[in-house]
């Protein structure tokens, strides 16, 4: 299965595979549901503007209207809601300039804890670099005009909403020290906190120099848990961090997870049960070297703490073409660096065709759905831009979505101040506003005296999901379905709805309907 497809193509394969395969009917719970190709079709009244592939209902052009046929029943319902699903394809990203400091090196990594509370990850990079080469580069020309030096950059003190702790400026815009970073520039990875995603206050380290690969960090009872590639593509290790504010790393756990293969790149993410998930590259069946990398192959474990005692599952991403039977070998740049590694030639089963790649993990769940969003590095030209995946449980298989961008992302995705940010390495980040695509009004009919024609309607109302944090989950995210309360219609004999689409995003998105649920008492 490739995914350098169509969007809409990939749309269609995920309803395919994850739409129920329903007859429209009233359930024992007492609700009709529309899902499924033949349901749309045996309800459809009227429409225009519309079409209705594989289970999914999309506007052609800019808007669209649906009908459904007359539902009836015997005896009289009283209905209580219709809620209305859309495709879980989340092409809704709009292009940004970077969120973050800005002399953030190396991959992001980013959690949110909550209202107000954000942290970024990654390389310092001293502020005064990039204008040390600027002036290198203007001296000779600046030569004849001005025998004057720059005066050196002061740090006075500053106040910032929701700081509580004494702050310095910067000489970087909307950037802050704490305490613990003050002359703090060494190490790996360092933290980043902000109060609204515009305004970051730099803490110091948060790893040393030899655990700088790092990869994901994750968040429980008060504890930061930071892993790290060690050496670079292999196994998982893990800093416990209680204090990111003291400018020194935390209690560095060791080797977390024995990934069986090389590569690694991985993503942590918790699940409402609090068990620990690994999304880790295994780069088994590619040469990595050549791709990025990357792998079409995306291993799968859980661990109760995420510590310790990883069980490997089954593959959430399986893109692999056909083994040829031979294997070959290539080398790692990083792996001799490791004292316990004695070689840096890693052996790898040959495919045929050319595989796509994808890597650099990174995750969200939203109301229960898992997203995966990592490098994509397609087959043939190799021009590379964050991809997606998408599967209603995190042991998948995930389904190809789509992509965006241009260039090595190595990105990272988090809920903050009511949208989704994708963070990446390149120049441009995105923002979401979620899955959720604008542009919906629905009205509901009912039949109050059993002639087949609807003598009450509701106003129509525009509909959508809206999203929110999970108190002590730093990337599962509550979801609000998009409903419409019906209790105060009348109880009749039949009910039927409409819906008006409008395509009003100026990117990829339009709403597109993927399952609709009217509720009866």
């Amino acid at each position: 299965m490739q995914p350098n497809r169509h969007p809409l193509l990939s749309l269609l394969l995920i309803t395919a595979t994850t739409s129920l395969s329903i007859i429209n009917h009233v359930n024992a719970d007492d609700s009709w549901i529309v899902d499924s190709q033949s349901d749309w079709q045996e309800i459809t009244d009227t429409q225009s503007g519309l079409s209705i592939d594989n289970g999914v209902a999309a506007p052609t052009g800019e808007s669209a209207v649906f009908r459904s046929k007359m539902k009836t029943f015997a005896s009289k319902r009283t209905a209580q809601s219709i809620t209305i699903d859309q495709s879980p394809i989340w092409q809704n990203w709009n292009p940004v300039k970077n969120i973050g400091p800005s002399n953030l090196g190396d991959a992001p990594v980013v959690l949110s804890l909550g209202p107000n509370d954000y942290w970024m990850f990654g390389r310092y990079i001293a502020p005064n670099r990039k204008a040390k080469a600027s002036q290198r580069k203007t001296a000779t020309k600046n030569a004849t005009n001005s025998n004057d030096s720059q005066p050196s950059f002061q740090p006075e003190p500053a106040t910032l909403d929701g700081f509580d702790i004494p702050l310095l400026t910067t000489n970087l815009p909307n950037q802050f020290n704490a305490p613990g970073g003050v002359n703090n520039h060494g190490g790996g990875y360092h933290a980043w906190q902000s109060k609204d995603m515009v305004n970051w206050v730099h803490h110091g380290m948060v790893t040393e120099d030899f655990s700088r690969w790092v990869t994901t960090a994750e968040f429980v009872d008060g504890k930061f848990y930071i892993y790290y590639d060690y050496p670079n593509d292999q196994d998982p290790h893990l800093y416990i961090d209680e204090d990111l504010t003291d400018g020194k790393p935390g209690k560095n756990m060791g080797m977390a997870f024995k990934d069986p293969s090389d590569g690694s790149d991985c993503n942590f993410i918790r699940d409402l049960d609090g068990n620990f998930h690994v999304i880790y590259e295994d780069w088994s069946p590619i040469d990595a070297n050549k791709r990025s990398w990357d792998s079409p192959l995306a291993g799968h474990a859980m661990s109760r703490d995420g510590i310790k005692d990883f069980e490997i599952l089954a593959p959430v991403v399986d893109n692999r073409t056909t083994p040829t039977g031979k294997t070959a070998t290539y080398k790692h740049p990083h792996w001799l660096q490791h004292p316990d590694f004695k070689t840096n030639v890693a052996t790898y089963d040959v495919h045929e065709p050319e595989q796509e790649a994808y890597g650099d993990w990174a995750s969200v769940c939203i109301g229960g759905r898992y997203y995966l969003f990592g490098d994509y590095d397609p087959v043939g030209g190799h021009s590379m831009s964050v991809g997606w995946f998408t599967s209603p449980t995190i042991d998948g298989p995930f389904e190809w979505c789509d992509n965006v961008g241009k260039g090595h992302p190595d990105p990272d995705v988090c809920f903050a101040e009511g949208q989704f940010y994708l963070i990446t390495q390149q120049k441009t980040d995105y923002t979401s506003p979620g899955p959720w695509v604008d542009g919906v009004q629905t009205r509901v009919g009912v039949d109050t005296d059993n002639d087949g024609v609807a003598d009450v309607w509701t106003d129509w109302a525009t509909v959508k999901e809206s999203y929110d944090y999970t108190p002590g989950f730093a990337k599962q995210v509550q979801k609000t379905p998009a409903s419409l309360d019906l209790s105060s219609l009348p109880a009749g004999h039949g009910f039927q709805f409409e819906i008006k689409l409008n395509d009003t995003t100026e990117n990829k998105s339009k709403p597109m309907l993927d399952k609709v649920t009217l509720s009866f008492d």
